[in-house]
């Protein structure tokens, strides 16, 4: 507030104030009138104004959720990436270590498993390409193009 050095208000800013303070107390009553009105027309599960809060707070906590499936799959997407760049570095050193020691090579049922699981590797991603409306989807998150399309 405007104050002059012995501490007192101008009368401008004074009729300001107890407008601002007469609004305030005139609000609170409203409030708390609405609030007796509508504990006695809907029970307490039922109450509009409660029912408003808790709407927001349904919003906001949905909203932190969206955060933090975000950061779960980019947490996923990191280990499937991990996973898959070890298993092919140790599917290459196995083959390695079979042609160099004599022993027999990978069978064809084990380059079938391969095979298999890349082909289902490539199917999930093909699928969802027409999501991201990327032609090569290379560059494309498949768990953020999935978190997108049913979530957002």
């Amino acid at each position: 507030m405007a104050a002059d050095p012995s501490g007192r208000r101008h009368p401008a800013v004074n009729d300001v104030f107890l407008t601002l303070v007469g609004a305030s107390n005139a609000l609170a009553d409203v409030q708390r009138r609405l609030d007796l009105e509508f504990r006695a027309s809907y029970p307490d599960h039922a109450n509009p104004a409660k029912l408003v809060g808790r709407v927001k707070r349904v919003q906001e906590d949905v909203a932190a959720l969206k955060d933090l499936c975000r950061d779960l799959l980019a947490q996923k997407q990191e280990l499937i990436d991990l996973m898959r760049t070890s298993l092919a570095a140790q599917r290459s050193a196995t083959q390695r270590l079979l042609a160099s020691s004599g022993l027999p090579l990978m069978t064809e049922d084990d380059e079938a498993a391969y095979g298999n699981l890349k082909q289902v590797i490539d199917e999930w991603t093909d699928q969802l390409r027409p999501m991201a409306g990327d032609a090569d989807g290379e560059d494309q998150d498949t768990n953020q193009i999935l978190f997108s399309a049913i979530v957002d």
